[in-house]
């Protein structure tokens, strides 16, 4: 460590939120350089590296090829699928001197596409599942948490083609598989959640979720196995309910009470209307605005959700992928007159052509209070199917603790978790963009299904870091720590220091990674260092060398023994041999 490129830190970088951010920054394994980017320092490295290392070795097993593409891309590929345009502010353009225009890669499906178009032809040659290691780019709105949610960074992403939808299943279960084993030998407490599958398109996605309370995905599960994150949740629509009968609308003087919550306290206490009323009768109308990829128009749309729950924005976004959503603003309703704030009601959407979705909840028949859109004015008994015709259903509104599982399979919980992984049967999206055909068995054109397969590498690291800590440091698993052992030289004398050094070159023979602290530092600096560093096992070469034992330290349980000098290497070659 006297010649080790580190210096660690005894105060949090000010700009540092969760505790990975904190800790790599601290232990001198990552420096920023810019928002959402960061320079991997020689520790840092090491643990990156580790985690390819088993990333490459799962995916070598399931027959995965190796290749590399270039991360700076023609803008074609990328224009033939539409994703040019679909991933709107979220890539990096540039244009090359003589004006072409080119993309820092955010994925690479057009590429790996094309590489197969060509290069294979004819259905002997399938199926082929190919992989890369690679540096991605994507222009993070809010580029936050260290390593976490960078504007660059690694990723492991797989493809699989097959001539056959039941061939794409087959390959998309050997991700899986090999998925669950990667995260298995990285010590990860992780969950598999039904997902969406947004730009990227295709049907079956799930994602592999850390779980983390620090984590920007909400997941939920339900006692009898369901499990989705939250953009994923379909919500089960009642019956329609009879509309014969029903009492008539009625519009109501309901002064001050643009809330739900003034809405439902004063039809209550004052409204005279002789039943008690709760959020959940009430019909919450929110607008926004949505923009195509590609397009400088802007328009409404309305969004009805039972008054109970809020509009959840992740899963609004994820609805209208890969439109852009934005609430609207003063300038906005100043230039739509019709819309009255806090008094919004389906008829002036109507009225002037305003498309409105509304949650699966919203059935015919179901009576609803709801804005009159005018100030200080609301509508009683306003029937869906009677006096007001949605455009159709959206889902948008938040999942909830006890919400029923959409497979009836009990009441859901919420946890949060970081996604780590994700599978997509994609199917022919690429393949009908780019025309990837194989020449089949009987002479015809046979169009391939591909699946899509990532792994964030580098955000491993700072996942495990979340989920492997304590008040002092890091602490790794021994699978992706910098070394098996740290040796700390707790003294100043000759003996001590060549003893110390002895045992190292011992244990670095017996196949042992060695981090050697000789620094001319206090023990109480190497100590907290060690402690901060977090590699697995901590060996203290100090007085007790005099009567022939080092003390060995369990990073994580913090147990600590005598072991005599001659049997050291023999214990900590068993010890690490776990690796």
């Amino acid at each position: 460590m006297s010649s080790l490129f580190l210096r660690t830190l005894r105060e949090d970088p000010a700009d540092a939120e969760v505790p990975s951010h904190k800790l790599l920054v601290r232990a001198g394994y990552v420096r920023r350089v810019a928002p959402g980017i960061y320079t991997w320092l020689p520790l840092g490295l090491r643990v990156l590296r580790n985690i390819e290392q088993i990333v490459r070795e799962e995916m070598d097993a399931i027959g995965a090829q190796e290749i590399q593409f270039p991360a700076l891309l023609p803008k074609e590929p990328y224009e033939a699928t539409g994703r040019w345009t679909e991933y709107g502010p979220n890539i990096f353009r540039l244009k090359d001197r003589r004006g072409g225009d080119y993309l820092l890669g955010p994925t690479h499906e057009e590429l790996f596409t094309l590489v197969v178009k060509g290069e294979y032809s004819s259905y002997k040659d399938y199926p082929v599942m190919l992989y890369q290691v690679q540096t991605k780019y994507r222009d993070e709105a809010r580029p936050r948490a260290g390593i976490l949610r960078g504007r660059e960074f690694l990723m492991k992403d797989s493809y699989s083609f097959d001539l056959t939808d039941e061939g794409l299943s087959e390959s998309y279960q050997l991700h899986r598989d090999a998925y669950v084993r990667i995260f298995d030998r990285l010590g990860l407490e992780y969950v598999v959640v039904k997902a969406t599958s947004g730009a990227m398109g295709g049907s079956a996605s799930e994602e592999f979720l850390a779980v983390a309370p620090t984590g920007e995905d909400t997941y939920v599960r339900s006692p009898g196995g369901y499990a989705a994150n939250v953009e994923a949740v379909t919500t089960a629509a009642p019956p329609a309910r009879p509309i014969e009968g029903l009492p008539p609308a009625q519009a109501h003087h309901t002064p001050d009470t643009p809330t739900i919550e003034s809405l439902v306290d004063f039809l209550n206490e004052k409204a005279g209307l002789g039943r008690t009323f709760t959020a959940a009768d009430t019909l919450k109308n929110v607008l926004v605005k949505t923009r195509r990829p590609g397009s400088d128009e802007w328009t409404l749309l309305g969004i009805g959700v039972p008054g109970d729950r809020e509009v959840d924005v992740k899963r609004l976004e994820a609805a209208l992928d890969p439109a852009e959503v934005a609430l609207l603003d003063e300038a906005d309703f100043a230039s739509h007159p019709f819309l009255v704030k806090g008094y919004i009601g389906p008829a002036a959407l109507a009225a002037n052509g305003v498309r409105y979705l509304v949650d699966p909840r919203i059935v015919p028949g179901t009576a609803w209070v709801t804005g009159a859109d005018k100030p200080d004015h609301h509508v009683v008994d306003l029937v869906c199917g009677r006096d007001f015709t949605p455009d159709g259903t959206i889902e948008a509104a938040e999942v909830r603790e006890g919400d029923p599982a959409p497979d009836g399979s009990g009441p859901l919980s919420a946890a949060r978790g970081i996604e780590i992984g994700h599978v997509f049967q994609l199917g022919r999206k690429y393949a009908d963009a780019l025309q990837l055909d194989a020449l089949g068995a009987d002479g015809k054109p046979v169009r391939i299904t591909m699946g899509s397969y990532g792994i964030g590498v580098s955000r491993l690291v700072a996942v495990i870091a979340e989920q492997s800590h304590d008040g002092s440091g890091l602490i790794w698993p021994r699978h992706v720590a910098p070394a098996d052992v740290h040796v700390v030289i707790a003294g100043k004398t000759d003996e001590i220091v060549a003893g110390a050094e002895r045992l190292a070159a011992d244990l670095e023979a017996a196949g042992v990674r060695v981090l050697l602290d000789d620094r001319k530092a206090t023990p109480g600096v190497k100590f907290a260092d060690a402690e901060l560093i977090g590699v697995p096992t901590i060996v203290v070469v100090g007085r007790g060398l005099a009567n022939g034992v080092v003390e060995v330290k369990d990073r994580r349980s913090g147990e600590r023994q005598e072991i005599a000098v001659e049997s050291a290497v023999a214990h900590l070659a068993q010890l690490t041999s776990a690796r």
